[in-house]
């Protein structure tokens, strides 16, 4: 099955291409979307819940998000609904890591 891809800006490094974090330089360039400004999502997606779309991760630091990647986004499957495990926040509340339910998007499957 041939999965369906759009190219959106860069929520890490705000479609600057750079590290926004300047961990190595302020010339760095951002790891996740290798300095193109862009990345490439299947689609369809929806918001992360996990990072709430920033692409940082939410458990502090200078790192990217674990659940979108660093994009923002997660790409999803047919109709979706809350996700019954984290009740939508993407957050698994016993770990404090991403829902492995719904990969941190806050929605899961239907039916």
């Amino acid at each position: 099955m041939i999965t369906k891809e759009e190219e959106i800006t860069c929520v890490f490094c705000g479609g600057r291409g750079q590290d926004p974090f300047q961990i190595m330089s302020h010339l760095s360039t951002c790891y996740v979307c290798g300095g193109e400004k862009k990345v490439r999502v299947a689609i369809p997606y929806i918001r992360c819940s996990y990072c709430g779309g920033t692409g940082v991760s939410p458990l502090g630091g200078r790192n990217h998000c674990l659940a979108c990647e660093g994009r923002g986004v997660i790409h999803t499957k047919g109709k979706t609904q809350k996700c019954p495990a984290c009740g939508g926040t993407g957050v698994d509340e016993s770990t404090g890591l991403y829902c492995l339910e719904c990969h941190g998007g806050g929605e899961a499957p239907r039916g």
